[in-house]
């Protein structure tokens, strides 16, 4: 009698790298192709069009962004929708266990920004930068500190809302926030926040609520580098 089931066939992924029923070895081959994590992470504030998302991944090829697409959308993390009137287009957003991602996502970054070898100077994508505040905010010291902050990263928009330790993201504009960060990109934001560099120096604006900015930018910390 038989009892290994089969987990190879055509209809799942379960087992088509490892042959391991590990729920992590799952994982990786759901999300373990090139490319295909770092599409999850670009669509965790919102749905988007497929020339967004090349935009944000300049070194991925529209032929592999398809067939990740179609991969994840085959496997349950992505789903398809048409944006509305005046613009119609495709938009491709996570389902709700897609969005269920986002702490693996941001615990491997906080596990790999301890490593010295990682390299901060690289690029960085808008949705990246502000993924890694919700990772890097200490918890422990917004607790009690409310605070709507809008950030315009060259095209993008996000605003965030800290209110006891939580800070939730979302796309776009407020009509009304209490600092306002401003960048043509993320880079120069990353160097402000995690570099204690002078906004000034990088090209980075800041209006809002005076003396509220030091405070803020102190909430968010890279991990201490491991020693080898």
């Amino acid at each position: 009698m038989k009892l290994q089931k089969d987990t190879t066939s055509a209809e799942s992924p379960h087992g088509r790298w490892y042959a391991d029923a590990c729920g992590a070895a799952f994982g990786l081959e759901l999300l373990g192709e090139r490319w295909s994590m770092l599409i999850v992470r670009e669509l965790m504030f919102g749905p988007r069009r497929f020339s967004d998302i090349r935009t944000s991944l300049p070194g991925l090829s529209a032929k592999v962004l398809t067939e990740r697409l179609a991969g994840l959308e085959a496997n349950g993390v992505i789903v398809r929708s048409t944006a509305p009137d005046p613009a119609p287009a495709q938009l491709y957003g996570l389902t709700d266990w897609g969005y269920a991602a986002e702490p693996i996502i941001s615990e491997l970054g906080r596990w790999a920004a301890a490593s010295p070898l990682h390299d901060p100077t690289l690029p960085l994508s808008p949705v990246s930068f502000m993924l890694s505040l919700r990772t890097m905010l200490k918890t422990d010291a917004a607790q009690g500190m409310k605070v709507v902050v809008q950030f315009t990263i060259g095209k993008a928009r996000f605003t965030a809302r800290l209110e006891d330790g939580a800070m939730p993201v979302t796309r776009g504009e407020t009509n009304a926030s209490d600092l306002h960060f401003t960048a043509p990109a993320a880079p120069p934001l990353a160097a402000v926040f995690y570099g204690n560099m002078a906004p000034e120096t990088v090209g980075v604006e800041i209006t809002g609520v005076a003396g509220l900015c030091h405070r803020f930018v102190d909430l968010f910390e890279l991990p201490t580098q491991c020693t080898t």
